[in-house]
């Protein structure tokens, strides 16, 4: 007879304990396979608890296939694998302990401050109010139309785009939607990327397994030259703002490189308009979408930039062309975005609050942009250090005139408690590129710290036993 020692008072029931004993004894082979069991109240009467109780567990085992029925006969093991034993796990290798950070120039996060909560919650609760049951449903695969159709009311407002909502497909950041091209466009095309550039493109890319080559930069952007020596059917840029270096694609190369495209009948661009809203100086540059006419452009925008991270809704907008195919092969994805979320948006776009929003944005990123470059010619640095790309939106870049290498300064600046973003990190080949310029990213910085971090930065140029932590 099997005996068990159950807790009545325990924290778990007394059948879950009871399943709990014989599985274990069924795994180990201390209840070899068909044995049979002892009937529920034979088994309830030793053990002094309810026949429902046995019941339980052996309806709990048989429905896991640890137990089976025989009709009239009762109940039985089953063959089961006892498991193998556990391996050894691999010694745990004791994490280095992070240089603490007493300035960040590198993180490019926003002034959580600046995020309009008033606004935003009570559009939430508008959403809840008026859309009702509307928002348990699931949303089309390419996003709510209410979404789509303000998107496409704002771009032509603002970005001088015609687009028909049916073109845009909302998505759960751009990352999700780069996967989506890739199973669209075809995984045996060859991506071209910018060098320098954001590095994360690539490394979705490469992720993916797709093939990759990266072209080189010159004062107008990507260098069509160097791309048409490369074998690429789909070139990934951002030319209405580039990061890191803030270079705007000029009309010419626009115009050369849409006429690369055109002379094959599956290349395509992929036009990332990141951060293209923090323009401070004139009006926005039109996109390569709105002057295309092969339709070879596909147009990728995020809120997550200028509204906060945790709105992880972004777009691309397909030409014609595509749209057809997309709905073929792709359309059965659902939408990864919240329908909950996606109407909240729209009634943000449509009411005139996003335009609202960027615009205290900008100025206030001006007014703070501003105020970190005049921290800078007051600090020991202001003699030293040269500003470059100051209109380049939420970073511009520092030129330092000192012989160490980046890795070397670095090194240093951590050791000062500084988080340094250097260019040639946007480099495929760092040691190749040119060094010791910051790329500095303004938005997130502690203002209150930046005085003692600038007057730390300033100590590189002296002797290593002159630095102080």
């Amino acid at each position: 007879m099997l005996t068990y020692a159950l807790e009545k008072n325990g924290s778990s029931s007394l059948y879950t304990q009871l399943y709990g004993c014989i599985r274990r004894d069924i795994l180990s082979g201390a209840l070899p396979p068909r044995q049979k069991l002892p009937s529920k109240r034979a088994l309830a009467q030793h053990l002094e608890v309810s026949v429902i109780t046995v019941k339980n567990a052996y309806e709990q085992l048989a429905a896991e296939g640890y137990i089976y029925t025989v009709e009239k006969k009762g109940y039985y093991v089953s063959p089961v694998e006892r498991p193998l034993p556990p391996a050894d796990p691999p010694p745990l290798t004791p994490e280095k302990p992070a240089e603490p950070v007493f300035l960040d120039l590198a993180t490019g996060s926003l002034d959580r401050s600046y995020f309009p909560f008033t606004v935003w919650s009570r559009l939430m609760r508008q959403t809840i109010l008026e859309e009702d049951t509307e928002l348990l449903r699931a949303a089309p695969s390419n996003g709510a139309p209410a979404l789509r159709r303000t998107i496409a009311a704002h771009l032509r407002q603002f970005r001088g785009m015609d687009v028909d909502p049916e073109q845009i497909i909302i998505g759960a950041g751009t990352e999700l939607l780069y996967t989506l091209i890739i199973q669209l466009l075809g995984r045996e095309k060859r991506y071209a990327v910018e060098d320098p550039g954001y590095g994360k493109i690539a490394r979705i890319y490469q992720a993916h397994q797709v093939p990759l080559c990266r072209v080189g930069l010159d004062g107008g952007g990507l260098d069509v030259t160097q791309l048409r020596r490369q074998p690429a059917d789909v070139v990934h840029i951002s030319p209405s703002h580039h990061y890191p270096t803030g270079i705007v694609m000029p009309i010419a190369r626009r115009q050369e490189l849409l006429r690369w495209a055109a002379e094959e009948p599956e290349r395509y661009i992929l036009e990332d308009d990141y951060d293209s809203e923090f323009r401070f100086v004139g009006r926005p540059i039109p996109t390569l979408f709105s002057v295309s006419e092969n339709q070879r452009v596909i147009y990728l925008n995020t809120f997550s930039k200028t509204i906060a991270p945790s709105i992880r809704i972004s777009y691309m907008i397909l030409p014609p062309r595509l749209l057809a195919r997309y709905r073929e092969k792709l359309g059965f994805y659902a939408c990864t975005v919240s329908s909950f979320e996606q109407y909240t948006l729209a009634r943000f776009l449509e009411q005139g609050r996003y335009e609202q929003h960027l615009n205290r944005m900008k100025t206030r990123y001006r007014q703070k942009r501003d105020a970190v470059i005049d921290a800078i010619r007051r600090s020991p640095l202001s003699d030293r250090a040269e500003i470059l790309e100051q209109d380049a939106g939420l970073h511009f870049l520092m030129v330092l005139p000192t012989d160490l290498d980046d890795r070397s300064l670095r090194r240093r600046a951590a050791a000062m408690g500084l988080r340094l973003a250097l260019l040639s990190d946007y480099y495929s080949q760092p040691a190749a590129a040119p060094q010791h310029i910051l790329v500095v990213n303004y938005a997130g910085i502690d203002m209150d710290r930046l005085p003692e971090g600038l007057r730390r930065l300033a100590q590189l140029w002296e002797e290593p036993s002159c630095m102080t932590n």
